[in-house]
């Protein structure tokens, strides 16, 4: 997908589209979200916002910022990007906001996977954010200073959950079809094939595990010999250097110290046994914050907090807050009494609304990460946006209900 070579200023509304958009909702009927988006807050993703991370050259495509609002309307309607992309061929509320004419028949839905891409691998993820929150505060609807509150809820991964057994073998497999599909000739002199795809030739957590303990800790051990096996013969001086830089096999190694100890008896053969907790630190496991959960995403952790038990990540979000004794103060009346010129005192009037409590700040970081450690991150991220607060609490610092 491209960009124009020179970002160009969104059209205003066609015509037709606002002159039935104004005839379908006079009088109480309230107006769509993305309409008054647009009349309230106009262009509000300007293309060279977004610039870098699109080609100056080929085709033209789509407007990037036009997609960054498509992706905010579609998270707002919890639409799938299929549904998001209709809305802007079908809804005359979205092709308003958009700019659209009547007949535009908008873009595959496939584009909106790719933008969201390369504004990840861009670094831009935060400019929509961003962008939003300057309109508002040139709008007055938010200021730095005043109150404050983070608190976090819970993302989970986008992997299936195992348990350690599983963690064990899938490593192990997913390592093995990295390899076969690498480096196939080396796969096929170094092991015996045949006795290999047995064990690992469908995912872990696809057919039924043993019952007995007795079997499933011998099938620990079997997945813990097969992984060091595997890396032995990676890392032997006649494989292939670069083998050992394949990430399934870092993981596969990361696995293994995690879960395995390996150790030389006294009859001078090799003894591998799964680690266990430990109250003395001796063999056991390592702590959670560091303990990979899957061979597929090693930053996702098993964590919990109140009642909620998950593996992912945690999202902290920020927002603004006042309180019932704050809306008094902007509305309680001067003290009664005379003015020093002799004339009563007149009530102040309510110079400053209560502003709506808005999102400041939305920051992911590790499952285990307590809510207080995350708060240096934030503030720098509100300073940078100049919208430090003068309080800020988490749920560990609110007073009690």
């Amino acid at each position: 997908m491209s960009v124009q070579p020179q970002p160009q200023p969104w059209p205003e509304p066609a015509p037709e589209i606002a002159a039935a958009i104004r005839a379908m909702y006079s009088g109480k009927r309230e107006v769509p979200l993305p309409v008054r988006v647009r009349d309230q807050l106009g262009e509000l993703f300007a293309d060279d916002q977004f610039a870098v991370g699109f080609g100056q050259r080929g085709k033209p495509g789509w407007s990037p910022g036009r997609l960054a609002l498509v992706t905010v309307l579609q998270k707002a309607e919890n639409l799938t990007d299929r549904q998001a992309a209709d809305q802007v061929r079908a809804d005359l509320g979205w092709k308003y906001a958009l700019g659209l004419a009547l007949a535009d028949a908008g873009f595959d839905h496939t584009v909106l996977s790719e933008f969201r891409s390369r504004v990840v691998t861009h670094g831009v993820e935060e400019r929509v954010l961003d962008l939003l929150l300057a309109a508002l505060v040139d709008k007055g609807l938010l200021a730095a200073g005043g109150k404050q509150r983070t608190d976090s809820t819970h993302v989970i991964a986008a992997v299936r959950d195992l348990n350690r057994l599983e963690l064990a073998g899938e490593a192990v497999r997913a390592a093995l079809e990295a390899l076969s599909a690498a480096a196939p000739h080396w796969v096929a002199q170094v092991l015996e094939v045949s006795n290999w795809s047995r064990r690992y030739a469908r995912r872990i957590d696809t057919w039924r595990l043993p019952t007995s303990q007795t079997k499933k800790d011998q099938l620990a051990l079997d997945y813990g010999r097969d992984g060091f096996t595997l890396l032995k013969a990676v890392y032997a001086p006649t494989s292939p250097a670069w083998l050992r830089e394949v990430p399934a096999v870092q993981t596969l190694r990361i696995v293994l110290v995690q879960n395995y100890t390996r150790t030389v008896g006294g009859n001078g053969r090799e003894v591998v046994k799964r680690r266990e907790k430990d109250s003395e630190g001796g063999d056991g496991l390592p702590p959670g914050s560091m303990r990979l959960t899957s061979p597929y995403d090693t930053d996702a952790r098993w964590s919990a907090k109140r009642d909620t038990f998950w593996n992912g990540y945690k999202l902290h979000i920020s927002e603004t807050c006042a309180t019932a004794a704050d809306d008094a103060a902007r509305t309680a009346p001067a003290p009664s009494g005379k003015s020093p010129a002799g004339a009563p005192h007149k009530p102040k009037p309510d110079r400053a609304p209560r502003r709506p409590n808005l999102i400041t700040n939305v920051a992911t970081t590790a499952s285990t990460l307590p809510d207080s450690k995350a708060l240096e991150d934030i503030h720098q991220s509100q300073q940078r946006r100049g919208l430090l607060p003068d309080e800020h609490s988490t749920p560990a610092t609110l007073p009690p209900s």
